[in-house]
């Protein structure tokens, strides 16, 4: 079992409780009901280098998620991390798909295959600018997609780089459509 299928087989279990079914929509609920302090912590999170408070914040966010001591390893760490430091700077909206919300925003199309196209790092660094755009624009991204992608963007297993481009992919194909259906009209 890879490291995110426990994450996303309880996603797709079926209707059980929000925290157990739906880590990205339980994560997100907490941080909307969090304490102003707790909410700073995640927004201004350093997901590669946390400071002490920040790394309590993500703790507690990520159990009331559901997410289990169990699966947080190194590798995944800075993943979760990311979605946290995410969510608390844009939100979540999972009624949309992911692709047609950056298109919502306005967000061009330079800066999301820029987003599509990076990996490591660098998509590390340009997903807080995307987040930043969003929120600034009023939309909350769908994190049951792009918390698929974070999680496994730069994994080493051969499965999870396979997902991540069809999420890749799941993400483009409305985009681009949301794009030629706006210029079409």
């Amino acid at each position: 079992m890879t490291m995110t299928e426990p994450v996303l087989a309880e996603a797709e279990a079926g209707p059980v409780s929000p925290r157990r079914s739906d880590p990205f929509a339980a994560l997100a609920a907490y941080v909307s009901r969090a304490a102003p302090g707790e909410r700073a912590a995640l927004a201004r999170l350093q997901p590669e280098a946390p400071q002490p408070h920040q790394l309590a914040a993500l703790a507690r966010a990520l159990l009331a998620a559901g997410v289990s001591p169990d699966q947080w390893h190194a590798d995944t760490w800075p993943r979760w991390a990311l979605i946290a430091h995410g969510v608390a700077l844009a939100g979540h909206d999972g009624k949309q798909r992911l692709g047609v919300q950056l298109a919502q925003a306005g967000v061009s199309e330079s800066r999301v295959t820029k987003l599509l196209t990076s990996r490591g790092d660098a998509f590390t660094q340009l997903l807080p600018r995307v987040l930043r755009l969003l929120a600034s624009k009023g939309v909350a991204p769908n994190w049951r997609e792009l918390g698929a992608l974070v999680l496994n963007q730069s994994s080493t297993d051969r499965k999870e780089r396979a997902d991540a481009e069809a999420n890749r992919l799941a993400i483009a194909g409305p985009y681009f459509s949301a794009l030629a259906r706006a210029a079409a009209k």
